[in-house]
């Protein structure tokens, strides 16, 4: 049965552009992560007004280095986040945990663990509320998410349960991802990454 889905999965997600892959460890996951972020060109965006008086916050953006990757990681309790800025380190890419609106000119990678799949569509969900985490999956260029096998669902219904007990919070937030950033203008023209990541990475999890 999980066979089944993962099968379903995987076709769903890739038909919407993501690319899915297997792992077997965290380790694996930050491997990947850092390789992709040392393969990919640094985000690269244009600042104005920087030699005028501005405010602490705006210097703070001015002060970014040009050129600097980025991988965002919010949510990654202790000792995976040790993991990732360890290899991250030794390509000299900077890891971040909070305050991702000073580098909302450009994230390069942002990195999360799912809490459900959904085989039916290929979609991720996110439990959310912690605005970093949302700005970590949604303003990077390209979003790593790491789905441990012993959380697909076949589809919604299946996942009723554990979606009414994130929804039990009054001030919740939860994402549901299914593939990278679509949009279409009137003219039916097809874009990617306008309003999010230019790309979605799905790594499974062997965890089940």
């Amino acid at each position: 049965m999980q066979n089944e889905m993962v099968e379903t999965f995987t076709a769903k997600a890739k038909a919407v552009s993501a690319e899915v892959r297997h792992i077997k460890s965290m380790q694996e996951a930050f491997d990947y992560t850092v390789n992709i972020c040392v393969d990919k060109e640094a985000c690269q965006f244009l600042m104005a007004g920087c030699e005028l008086p501005v405010s602490d916050e705006a210097q703070q953006l001015c002060e970014i280095k040009p050129g600097e990757k980025v991988i965002a990681a919010p949510a990654l309790d202790d000792k995976n986040l040790s993991g990732l800025t360890s290899q991250a380190e030794k390509q000299g890419i900077t890891t971040i945990t909070s305050e991702l609106r000073r580098y909302l000119g450009g994230i390069d990678i942002g990195l999360a663990v799912a809490d459900l799949g959904l085989a039916e569509t290929g979609t991720l969900v996110l439990k959310s509320a912690s605005e970093d985490l949302r700005l970590a999956t949604m303003i990077c260029e390209i979003n790593v998410m790491v789905l441990p096998l012993s959380r697909m669902r076949q589809g919604s219904y299946d996942a009723e349960k554990e979606l009414s007990e994130m929804l039990r919070d009054g001030a919740n937030y939860l994402s549901f991802i299914t593939g990278a950033s679509r949009t279409a203008d009137i003219e039916r023209v097809l874009a990617l990454g306008v309003h999010g990541p230019l790309e979605l990475h799905i790594l499974l999890l062997e965890d089940a």
